[in-house]
This record gives structure tokens, sequence and C-alpha cells, in this order.
């Protein structure tokens, strides 16, 4: 993980520099080494994070994975996406049934309690937006999630990630 963050560290700072911030690279490599480790604990297929221009840690991470049916779970449904995916440890999680262009889906916009809080310090808030959707023809699901800490942006994050899924396309 030390090239891999050392060189994208470099690609982070360089390009903040083109655009006339002068960011820590020791601090984006460090904030990239903890999101690899928090992110290799859940083991997506893919993951990503968004680092803006004169930002040294990132302000969101998209994780895409896929479920497939096994003995414990052997049907994928919205129904069951819903329910594994959502919890109400800051109020009701706010589900929608939608459909988007790989096929039906469940929207899940929540709030978490986010790791990290100092102790005996405020709780950090984890807002997330999930989407469950089993492609049409399979058996399988796709979950995308968005999630990010930094108050205050949350219909851009949501905007994203409403964007992003309708790009979402599943080859069979």
């Amino acid at each position: 993980m030390g090239r891999w963050a050392e060189q994208a560290a470099k690609n982070v700072v360089g390009r903040s520099g083109v655009a006339g911030y002068d960011i820590d690279p020791e601090a984006v490599r460090a904030d990239l080494r903890a999101r690899a480790e928090d992110s290799r604990r859940r083991d997506p297929f893919y993951a990503f994070a968004f680092y803006p221009d004169g930002f040294d840690a990132a302000l969101g991470i998209l994780e895409v994975d896929l479920i497939h049916p096994d003995d414990s779970v052997p049907r994928i449904t919205l129904d069951w996406l819903a329910e594994t995916f959502s919890t109400d440890d800051f109020g009701p999680p706010q589900l929608t049934r939608t459909e988007v262009p790989a096929g039906p889906a469940v929207r899940i916009r929540q709030n978490f309690a986010a790791d990290g809080a100092p102790p005996g310090g405020p709780a950090i808030l984890l807002e997330t937006l999930m989407y469950g959707i089993v492609p049409t023809g399979t058996e399988s699901a796709v979950v995308l999630l968005m999630s990010w800490t930094m108050p205050g942006i949350a219909d851009a994050m949501e905007e994203a990630a409403d964007s992003m899924v309708k790009t979402l396309r599943v080859d069979l």
C-alpha cells in the first residue's frame, strides 16, 4: 500500500498545486492509507476517494460491491437489501424504490455515528446514500455506497451519487 499511497498523494498534491493550492503531502498520504485500511475491512469490489483541489483529506468515499445469493440468502430482493442495509441510528432511513438503467433499485439515505470520534468528544456524523440494485436478468445485486462526514455537502454528494447510478451498466 505504501507505493500506491505515495503515487496517489503525489497526484492529489500536484493537481492541487496546479490549481494554486499548497497542501501537505504527508497529510494526504496518511488520509489515503487510513481510508484504504477502512475500505479494506469491507472488501468492496471497487473503492474511490474524492479529493477536491486544495483538500488534504477526502470529502467522500464511493464503494461498489457485488452480492451474490448463497445458502444464507438464496434470493436477493429489494426488500432484503432494504432490510439488511438500513438502520435507524439517527432517525428512520429514507427508503425509495426506483428504477435505474441497470434495473430495479432501492435508494437508502441515512446517517450513522462515524468511527474515530475523540474520547469524550462529540460523535462524528457519517452521512450515507446507498443504492441496492438487482440488475435485470441477474440474481445478484450491485451495491453503490457514497459516504461523507463533512457538514453541508449532502445535497452535492446525493446529486453526485444519483448521477453516477444512472451511468451504471451491467453486462451479462
